[in-house]
Order: C-alpha cells, then structure tokens, then sequence
C-alpha cells in the first residue's frame, strides 16, 4: 500500500521570522542634510536660469548681483549670483531667500515654482522622486567627504567614488530603479568593491566581437579569468549536459540578473540557453556610470561595462544591441586614425582607451519589435574597455574631479596647481594644450568627435601633478562624424558607418562646445577665477590662444577650420534639463532623447 503523502509544509504553523530591523542611514542627518540640499537648490536656480526654464529679474532692492523670481503663490523667492561665460548663472547658496526668510530646499522649488516651470502632474510626481534620491546621495558624498588633499593622493579607481556627479544636470542620481538599500550597494559613492557573477549564453542567441589579438572569445577569457575559475565554468556547464564549446560568458550585474534578467529572460534560463555561474575572484569599482566597473584586484584587466535598467541623467544605463556588437570595429577604425598619424600618436600621446571586445545577448521578442520602448532593447550584454595603463611617474584623474570642492570650500584644482608649484595660468596653459590639440585635430583632420565631457575625458599628469597629456573612453556611445563628405571617411568600414551617429558641421563643433566648455568649464572659469586669482575673461582667453595655436600648426587645414567654426559670435544652447521637465519627462520612448535646443548663448571664444 502506497503511504500517504506527509501534510504540505504550508499546513502546519509557519516559524516565527525575526522582526526587520529599520536602520536610518548616518548620512540622513540634519547637517548632512542641509548642505546638499543649498547646495542643489543654488544649481537648479542657475541650471534652469541658464536654460531659460527660469528667468529671474533683478531684484527691486538694487542690490549689486541680487536677482528675484515671484513663484506661483506671489511670494518671492531671491538670491545673489554672478553672471558667466554662455550667459551661465553662479548662485550663491548662502544667499537663497523666501519672502526674506531663508531657503534651503529645492524640493519646495519645485512645488512653489511648478506652474512658473510648467510641470504637468505626472512629471512633478517624479521630479520629487528623483530629486529626493539625488539629495540623499548628495548627503551621503557630503558625510563622507575628505578634505581636498587627500583626494589628491587617490587613485584614479577611488577619485571616482568621492565626485559629485554631472555638473549640469540637476537631477544627476535619480538612478529610478534603485531602492534605497541598492543605492547604498551598488552607487560609486558607496565605494564598495564587488565581486562580479558570470553567466554562460548559449551562442544561438549570442553572439561575440573582438579586436585583432582578441577576435576569439577564448583570447578574451584567457586574459580576463584565472585558470581555475574557467575549469569551474566548464565543470558547472558539463555537469548540466551541456558543450562549454557552444556558451559565451560574460559578467552581469546582480541587480540586473534579479530585477530585469530572471523576469524577463525567464525561458532561456528554463531552457538551459542561459546558466548561471558563480562570481569571478576579482573585486571591481563601480565608476561614476554606475554600470561600469573597474578592476581593482587585477588594473591590468580590461573595464567593463554592463547593462544596467537604472533611468538616470535622461537615459535608461542599457546597453544598445547594435552599438555593442560594432565597438571594436568602431574601436579598430579609431585607433586606426590615431596610430597612422604622428601628432596624435607622437606629439599628443592621446590615449584611447578601445571597447576591444563585446558579448550582445538577443531578447526573442523585443529585439523584433521597434515600437517597444528603448529600454527593453538594451537588456543583457557587456563591453571590454582596455584598461588605463601609464609608465611609472604618471597618473589620471577625470577631468570631472577638477570640479570638485571640498568640505571646507577648497577647490580641487586649486590643491593640484598648488602641488605642481606652477603658476596658475601657466597650469591652466598646460591643461588646455593636453586636452585641446587630440579634440580638435580629430575634428579638423577627421571630421570626427569624441563627447569629452568630465566623465569620458581623462587627464593624464606627470609626478608634479602638471597635465601632459589627455585619454579618452566610450567610443560607440559618443564619436560622431560630419554628415558632410570628407575623403578621411572613404575608408571607413562598412559597419562603422552604420552605427556611427553623423551631425552637420555647424553641429558637430557643438560636442565640444557642450561637452568641454559649456559642460567642464563653465564651471572651471569662475572655480579659478574665486581661488586660484585667473580672471574669468583670462581662462577663456587661454582656451582661444590654444585653439588659434593649434590652427597655425596646420595651415593646410584652413578649409576646416571654417568648416568646423569653433569662433562663431553665438551657439546654439543645449539644454540638458529642459529635456526631464519639458521633452520627455518621464514616458517610455522607442529611442533615446537627444539634448533640447532652445536659443542661442554668446560663445565666450568669439
């Protein structure tokens, strides 16, 4: 006779779970709390000022700088600011008053000021949520904040963790996706090395790239995993009834296998197409993309960069099947310029920091609907960047960090130019001739530009801290090329054109208009001219002489010069806000949002 099935566990009572434990984070405190939010608030005034989002008047006192906006009730809010560069606005946090009473917090800018900013309700909802995250973020980097020389003396993986994020965007670590608890794991300013897990594909639903040297998988997985740690692989694989032969591997971020990839992939992972593997023995630092991370126990293996389904700064932080499979080619025909041309291989020295390999990973259904939103597109994958190898007596730092101020006010350029023993024009002199010459000598010889903003270039100093020379990353998110004909372009492979975003000239001159001096210094300007003694109009005035420098190193090149006018009496104004409050708010696209254009701004360079 058969026994009688034992009762199911769910009729019998049920153990007595511990009661959670809620913790406040040490950074939610009231000092903490304040500073990052006069702060913030001090840049929405003068980001959306300068975006004409806002257009504060001057105030009725007459007061020198002083400047006043009637929000939506009638009341008053006013504060001091210096006027900048690109018709820029430089709020001064101290000064931020409410009917004469002080203020502090930009989330009562929001709600005060929502119908003066014309915010529908669905996107006032979110606007709260994402500047309550970026706040408590920037509470956290104001808690653990270390004084200007210390930082100087982090490598450049650690730099990244101290950095406040994009200059311009008001609303730059809403990472929407995140709860408070990811944030506090998985964020660049928890500072917090990890351990990566792998996953095995089956190569019916993906498929690989590489650069010359790395165009096997196996040349990329001998480089990047210990002996030890592939038998593992190969060992969980056979042990399912499965060939290693027919699996490409690739880490994955855990947030993205638990939230995104285990939903959404769920049939692969049932059938065997997808196996997952145990984490690697490397630890790796998230940088300030929050999906790339950086190898910490191994520098000399590559960066890589992973998917990640966080919406922050405008985009959803996937990575876009198409452009990940072309990255080494794009790769391959970047270096290609830079290696057969002297200037940029022997007088610059610019570094290129390659996308030398990539595993894209297809989705059955999304991948054959494009009216589905973006984000649904760009799923699973990863990008091997080539890591940052310098000789012996010198070091990089983004050229976010030189933005940075610390606790007690001191800026960190003004620690760096300090070290070097140089004077300050003379420091800045050598700063522009190490980013300029590899920017603009792609854009004149090549008609080809990098977005150089602070988080894609690198400066490279010597042992005195001078800057000699400039790196450069993420290729195939952000080299553009001139939709008007160049015979540099004739050889470009096939399948470069085809990925590669082409602008017009008098557009293309806009990367490095936005990307460098309206999104870099701008901020730069006013930083040296408060403490290092460098009059605003002086920096400007350097970056012009280097450019002009530049021209007369190649007079051949006087066609481009015009071509690419870098001079013109105004610019148009991209607008990277506008874009959250007004363009697409918070709803799903099929493809990703370009910056607003909206006016023009007086170019400084002119």
């Amino acid at each position: 006779m058969t026994p009688s099935p034992a009762p199911h566990d769910s009729a019998r009572p049920a153990a007595t779970a511990p009661a959670p434990e809620l913790l406040a984070p040490p950074e939610l405190n009231p000092a903490a709390w304040a500073r990052a939010s006069a702060r913030t608030l001090a840049k929405a005034l003068g980001e959306f000022a300068y975006e004409e989002i806002l257009e504060p008047a001057p105030a009725d006192d007459g007061a020198p700088g002083r400047y006043a906006l009637a929000l939506d009730d009638g009341t008053s809010l006013a504060f001091t600011a210096r006027r900048g560069a690109y018709g820029s606005w430089r709020v001064d946090p101290d000064t931020i008053t409410h009917d004469g009473r002080p203020l502090t917090d930009p989330l009562a800018l929001l709600v005060g000021a929502r119908g003066l900013l014309g915010l529908d309700g669905a996107t006032l909802g979110h606007l709260i949520r994402e500047l309550s995250t970026t706040l408590a973020a920037e509470a956290r980097l104001d808690h653990t904040a270390l004084p200007a020389g210390r930082l100087a003396d982090l490598s450049y993986a650690e730099l990244e963790g101290h950095q406040t994020g994009h200059p311009w965007l008001v609303l730059n670590k809403g990472r929407i996706g995140f709860s408070a608890g990811d944030a506090a794991r998985w964020a660049p300013e928890a500072r917090r090395a990890t351990r990566l897990p792998w996953i095995a594909v089956s190569d019916r639903i993906a498929d690989y790239r590489g650069v010359d040297g790395l165009d096997t998988p196996d040349r990329l997985y001998a480089r990047e995993l210990d002996p030890g740690v592939r038998d593992a692989f190969r060992a969980e694989l056979t042990a399912r009834g499965l060939d290693p032969e027919a699996y490409l591997l690739l880490p994955v971020h855990p947030w993205q296998w638990d939230e995104i990839l285990l939903p959404l992939y769920a049939p692969a992972v049932a059938s065997g197409a997808i196996v997952p593997l145990p984490a690697d023995g490397d630890l790796r630092l998230p940088q300030q993309s929050i999906r790339t991370f950086l190898n910490t126990s191994r520098p000399d293996r590559h960066t890589v960069k992973l998917p990640l389904s966080v919406l922050n700064t405008l985009v959803w932080r996937g990575l876009p099947t198409e452009r990940t499979l072309a990255a080494p080619a794009v790769t391959a025909w970047v270096h290609g310029l830079r290696d057969a041309d002297a200037f940029l291989r022997e007088e610059c020295g610019v570094i290129l920091l390659g996308e030398v390999a990539s595993v894209t990973v297809e989705h059955p259904l999304y991948d054959r609907l494009p009216e589905v939103p973006y984000q649904y597109k760009e799923l699973l994958g990863a990008i091997w960047r080539e890591p940052l190898r310098l000789p012996p007596g010198e070091r990089a730092r983004t050229l976010a960090s030189l933005l940075h101020t610390d606790p007690a006010g001191r800026a960190f350029v003004a620690e760096l130019v300090e070290r070097s023993g140089l004077a300050p024009a003379v420091w800045l002199r050598r700063l522009f001739a190490a980013l300029l010459p590899p920017l603009l000598h792609f854009l004149y010889r090549y008609g080809t530009v990098f977005s150089p903003h602070g988080e894609n270039a690198i400066v490279v100093y010597d042992d005195r801290d001078v800057p000699v020379r400039l790196a450069i990353k993420d290729f195939v998110d952000d080299v553009n090329i001139s939709a008007h004909p160049l015979p540099e372009h004739e050889a470009m492979p096939d399948d470069v054109r085809a990925v590669l975003l082409t602008e017009e000239p008098g557009f293309l001159t806009q990367f490095i208009h936005s990307g460098l001096f309206v999104g870099v210094f701008r901020y730069l300007a006013p930083l040296c001219e408060e403490q290092l003694d460098v009059a605003e109009a002086d920096f400007w005035s350097l970056v012009r002489a280097e450019i002009l420098r530049h021209q007369e190193r190649f007079p051949e090149l006087k066609e481009r010069f015009e071509l690419f006018d870098l001079l013109t009496p105004r610019i148009e104004r991209l607008c990277l806000n506008r874009n959250r409050l007004h363009m697409d708010g918070y709803r799903d696209r099929s493809d990703r949002p370009h910056a607003a254009v909206h006016g023009t701004v007086p170019n400084p360079l002119a």
